[in-house]
């Protein structure tokens, strides 16, 4: 048997690798340290800036990732351990392939239902029903809200998005005060949901928070949107208008892949919490309800076109975010081996251990704002501070709506910028920044009141 162990460990590489990893070396204060995480700033600063470089933001974090590993990799094979850097970045390709999948599910649900016209249904009963300005603003704030939890924020904000710039036309100011409206909802009710936010599905998907167990962020989640959306309520003038009549009929298929999407969030959720299997199993599964369905969902009849185009999951697919999902490899891989070179380390003693918990989850709120919160929450997931449930739900929390305190501070609001045609801008959203703090201030001290009994529960 003694003979036997080590050639079976050198048939699995992952096994042997595994087992060089007990010699890390501390990069912080080496020269390929300081060059790695310089890189990193440099990257991110072009990704702050995306807006005015039209540089699309996947591609410095993919290239600064792939430096930084070549700088350790090579750290490390000087050193005569190279397989402890190849352990470690294997590990990251796991934890970024698991939300890879997860969300490309999601988008691939996502374009299904806009194609068949379900989204526009909904932009075109709001559109005509003849609400006034200020229904209209509490209208697309309620549905963002709701919507959010299971359809993302970011495809939310887009969807309420059009419906305000289609009702609003003409009226700058309506416009500009709405966006920043379904930014905080859509941004609020991301917080309580693992498919709300990135953030929140890289927690649950860690394990460390129940499905079930981000509920209790609901009410926090509704503070943080109401007191802002109170305040702005009343510099909107309560005035009609026009009316706008148009029909939009959804395509064939479009009710049963709605349907079918929930069922595939439920699959998703009963693999994790009763098969103990990670969600993206679940989700690939429900991809499969989805191919299975397109088979059935037929080239429909046009007579001005009789060669109309046929459902095709395949492009379907094909039309998923991926720039944000490339996006993700390059920050999870990159924020991977600043960890790897002890610099998470660092920022754990100093945040976690000097500030204490409640202050440093706070202040990953204010950073989401300025940085974006996925490297953020992933930087403090890599870190696993040892903290009870009730402050995982307060990091999540602050992490999904700290980032409506800036219009950069999240997907949602800068896609909203890109949307507006002008009318919503980082200063528009600037001006709002004190009632949004307000409503952050306020979450924070209601998640700390009503769910003070998780503060003593351990993960």
């Amino acid at each position: 048997m003694n003979k036997i162990l080590p050639i079976l460990i050198g048939l699995f590489p992952s096994l042997s690798f595994a087992a060089s990893t007990t010699t890390r070396l501390d990069l912080t204060s080496h020269m390929a340290g300081y060059i790695a995480l310089i890189l990193f700033v440099i990257a991110y600063i072009f990704v702050m800036v995306e807006e005015f470089t039209h540089f699309r933001k996947s591609k410095p974090v993919i290239l600064v990732a792939g430096i930084i590993w070549g700088i350790i990799g090579w750290v490390y094979a000087s050193e005569g351990i190279p397989h402890a850097a190849e352990a470690a970045v294997r590990h990251n390709f796991l934890e970024y392939a698991e939300l890879f999948l997860f969300l490309l599910v999601a988008m691939t649900y996502i374009e299904a239902m806009r194609e068949r016209l379900i989204f526009e249904k909904l932009k075109v009963w709001l559109v005509s029903k003849g609400f006034s300005y200020r229904q209209l603003f509490w209208l697309t704030g309620f549905i963002a809200f709701f919507m959010s939890p299971i359809a993302d924020n970011l495809t939310t904000a887009l969807v309420m998005g059009a419906v305000v710039l289609a009702v609003g036309a003409g009226n700058a100011r309506f416009i500009s005060i709405a966006f920043v409206n379904i930014v905080v909802a859509a941004n609020a009710g991301g917080a309580f949901s693992p498919f709300g936010d990135i953030t929140t599905l890289m927690v649950w998907q860690k394990g460390l928070v129940d499905f079930q167990q981000f509920f209790a962020l609901f009410f926090p989640s509704l503070v943080n949107y109401l007191i802002p959306a109170a305040i702005m309520h009343f510099a909107i003038q309560n005035e009609k208008p026009e009316a706008i009549d148009e029909q939009v009929d959804i395509k064939r298929g479009g009710v049963l892949i709605t349907f079918t999407f929930l069922l595939t969030i439920a699959t998703a959720v009963s693999f994790h919490n009763f098969l103990h299997l990670p969600p993206a199993m679940g989700m690939m599964t429900g991809l499969g309800y989805l191919m299975v369905i397109s088979y059935f969902v037929k080239r429909e009849h046009n007579p001005d076109n009789p060669i109309s185009e046929r459902f095709d999951i395949f492009r379907k697919v094909s039309r998923a975010e991926w720039d944000t999902l490339l996006f993700f490899f390059g920050v999870i891989v990159s924020v991977g081996g600043l960890g790897f070179m002890g610099y998470l380390a660092l920022v754990s003693e100093a945040m976690y251990v000097q500030l204490g918990a409640t202050y440093a989850n706070v202040l990953v709120g204010i950073l989401s704002a300025i940085v974006d919160n996925i490297p953020v929450m992933f930087a403090v997931l890599t870190m696993t501070p040892d903290m009870s449930l009730g402050q995982w739900l307060l990091v999540t929390l602050t992490a999904g709506v700290g980032g409506s305190l800036l219009s950069i501070g999240s997907a949602a609001g800068v896609a909203l910028m890109g949307q507006s045609k002008g009318y919503y801008t980082f200063v528009s959203h600037l001006k709002w920044i004190w009632a949004i703090a307000l409503g952050y201030a306020a979450s924070i001290l209601v998640h700390l009141w009503i769910n003070s009994a998780l503060f003593d529960v351990p993960i």
